[in-house]
């Protein structure tokens, strides 16, 4: 890095000419170099780390591994198709001209494993979510008991919260994919929630890795009772977090750059809850003009 801004001097690069110049490398650097991370790195206090060889976590099994090179190879197949039928695998001009996508609907168990339930009883808390079928099998049931009882573990300040998200998306042979939702402006969800006010989040690929925890957020507030409620969210709306921490330099979303979608829970409100879910889409709303919603204010140095 030293060598690079060095050179850059002797040219005659200005420092926001040379910052400009850096940011890319730096990206490709560390796309090269650094493992994408997505899981948690939080281990429950007075727990030993887990020092087990990694060659000792490999379950060598031949039918399995048959059955794996199998999948991937049939995704490779269907990505080639579909680069060359066009975007996504649908033609140009549909992608063009198309102003609402479905992009999750629970009509079968195999929607639901598209999707990954977590609760605080990975640091000791008392919390339960479960995720399943609607009565009429037509939607997807959040449904669970929130309990704010902190664990006693001497470290641990807060708890109570239930969250899903949905899986990380791969392409053939576990390559990096994203969702791209550049061409819409708009989250458009179908849900049924007994007044509870939800947080929805949005993951999405960052330059470094230290930012693994940041989260795209925006409120989903339920209004209770029997009917449904369509709810359109602009992405401008959506504030940028780090660990649940509302960040000073705000910056939009790499809408193609998308990675999870998820609902958290965390109201600090003991007692049953739960949330049913119709479909989750995205839509082009001509109305809504709106780049980014907060102002970005330069302090002083």
């Amino acid at each position: 890095m030293a060598l690079t801004f060095k050179l850059l001097n002797k040219v005659g690069y200005s420092p926001e000419h040379q910052w400009n110049i850096f940011c890319p490398l730096a990206k490709l650097a560390f796309a090269q170099c650094t493992p994408r991370m997505h899981s948690s790195s939080y281990r429950r206090p007075g727990v030993p780390p887990d020092n087990t060889p990694p060659w000792k976590k490999i379950d060598f099994n031949f039918q399995k591994g048959v059955k794996e090179v199998k999948k991937h190879f049939g995704l490779l197949k269907k990505e080639l198709v579909d680069h060359w039928t066009g975007p996504e695998g649908r033609p140009l001009v549909e992608h063009i001209l198309e102003q609402t996508r479905v992009l999750w609907e629970f009509r079968c168990q195999q929607d639901l494993e598209q999707w990954v339930v977590s609760s605080d009883q990975e640091i000791g808390g008392r919390s339960e979510a479960y995720l399943k079928l609607g009565k009429n099998n037509q939607t997807a049931l959040l449904c669970g008991t929130l309990n704010t009882n902190v664990p006693r573990d001497g470290e641990t300040r807060y708890s109570g919260y239930c969250s899903m998200r949905s899986k990380l998306p791969q392409a053939a042979f576990n390559r990096l994919k994203h969702y791209d939702w550049s061409s819409f402006n708009s989250l458009h969800l179908r849900v049924r929630g007994d007044g509870r006010s939800w947080m929805v989040n949005l993951g999405t690929e960052m330059y470094f890795s230290h930012q693994k925890n940041d989260l795209y957020n925006y409120f989903l507030f339920t209004r209770g009772g029997p009917y449904w409620q369509d709810v359109k969210i602009p992405f401008s709306k959506f504030f940028l977090t780090s660990r649940g921490r509302i960040q000073d330099n705000q910056q939009p979303a790499w809408l193609d750059k998308i990675n999870t979608l998820g609902f958290t829970l965390g109201d600090k409100v003991d007692g049953p809850f739960q949330l049913e879910i119709d479909f989750i889409g995205v839509c082009n709303d001509r109305a809504h003009t709106e780049e980014f919603a907060y102002e970005k204010y330069k302090r002083n140095p």
